[in-house]
């Protein structure tokens, strides 16, 4: 149980730093920077927020496997940007 929410924490987190980037009206290249480094600073924040919230609300909570699935969920959907289509 403990791994599973350390991986919805991180999907939650980016599914809301995508809503926050799709609803950017950037109409140059610096806005859409901008767009993209206020959804990437929403996702941290959110996952840094809900990460604390399950290890301070749930007492039976693995810590080790909270964070650790966090981490590879992180890494695995911040890897999605290297993969091309061929």
């Amino acid at each position: 149980m403990s791994a599973a929410i350390g991986g919805a924490v991180s999907m939650l987190a980016g599914l809301v730093a995508a809503f926050v980037a799709s609803r950017g009206k950037a109409k140059s290249a610096g806005g859409v920077l901008v767009g993209a480094l206020m959804a990437e600073a929403v996702k941290i924040g959110l996952a840094v927020l809900l990460l604390g919230l399950v290890l301070v609300n749930y007492d039976e909570a693995v810590v080790a496997a909270v964070v650790g699935a966090f981490a590879v969920t992180i890494v695995i959907f911040s890897m999605a940007f290297f993969v091309r289509e061929y």
